[in-house]
């Protein structure tokens, strides 16, 4: 989709950058927002309409996927769904055994449900920009971002999932007192560098759900970005540029999912290490 102008080309740009936003408006009660500012204006507790549906049907996807997999295992030839399906749990069961050192049968799992779902989330990706934007406008919904991980609610909300079971699991292992000792004796152990040693673990330990969350979103994001100026550039361009961006993106996508499964069994293991 070319753009005639530069106003054009930028209201095309924020137009597909906007979440379908519902909450309460001062002016207007509980709505849809029209536009950025009325977004901004409905504050903390607006909820992405769009970010929560396509995260929860990718859930739903992924929860059917596996379930129809576990159904129609056969030890006899496995069929095509059932190949891709063991060989994703022969994959998570590996990585998790080379970067956790504890014993915790949740870790798998965990690993397993992080890997497939922030996967298909970002496979929505590989839909060209214009389709859902163009197929939602004809049921009289303005906006619509397909892509849940480059909303930083989405990425974010996972990490600080993630987050709290570091902090359990750090609870639960070391105790109370050992927890605190981690926090208070390293690198440094010795009574006087307490404060200094808190100021750098609590640091440490609060940058860990950051990473997670805004590493996979800026990426995510950057390349949404990317694809939405590709649509901007006229129809010959667009597909020879798009294409190739598409397949390489399909490693992206890939390897993000990796990246925040595998950072996260390694903070779970880091949960599970006596001081």
């Amino acid at each position: 989709m070319a753009a005639g102008s530069e106003n054009t080309a930028a209201y095309y740009i924020q137009h597909h950058l906007q979440n379908l936003t519902f909450g309460n408006h001062p002016e207007n009660g509980w709505s849809l927002a029209h536009s950025a500012e009325e977004a901004r204006e409905m504050g903390f507790w607006a909820i992405h309409l769009d970010t929560m549906g396509w995260s929860i049907a990718m859930g739903l996807l992924f929860i059917w996927l596996f379930r129809k997999a576990g159904r129609m295992a056969t030890t006899g030839v496995p069929g095509p769904l059932q190949n891709v399906v063991e060989m994703v749990i022969e994959f998570i069961e590996l990585t998790v055994r080379g970067a956790f050192h504890g014993r915790n049968p949740v870790i798998a799992p965990l690993a397993l449900t992080l890997f497939v779902w922030i996967f298909l989330m970002n496979l929505l990706k590989l839909v060209p920009v214009d389709y859902a934007p163009q197929l939602f406008s004809r049921l009289g919904i303005e906006y619509m971002k397909l892509v849940p991980t480059t909303d930083p609610n989405a990425t974010l909300g996972m990490a600080i999932g993630v987050f709290a079971l570091i902090i359990y699991y750090s609870l639960k292992v070391k105790g109370v007192g050992g927890f605190a000792k981690e926090l208070s004796l390293t690198p440094f152990n010795h009574w006087s560098l307490i404060p200094f040693n808190l100021v750098m673990e609590i640091i440490g330990l609060l940058v860990k759900p950051l990473s997670l969350g805004l590493r996979l979103f800026g990426n995510m994001f950057a390349g949404e970005v990317i694809f939405i100026l590709i649509a901007l550039l006229p129809f010959w361009v667009m597909w020879t540029l798009n294409v190739p961006w598409a397949i390489f993106h399909i490693l992206v996508i890939t390897l993000q999912a990796f990246i925040f499964t595998v950072l996260s069994v390694v903070y779970l293991s880091q949960a599970h290490e006596h001081h």
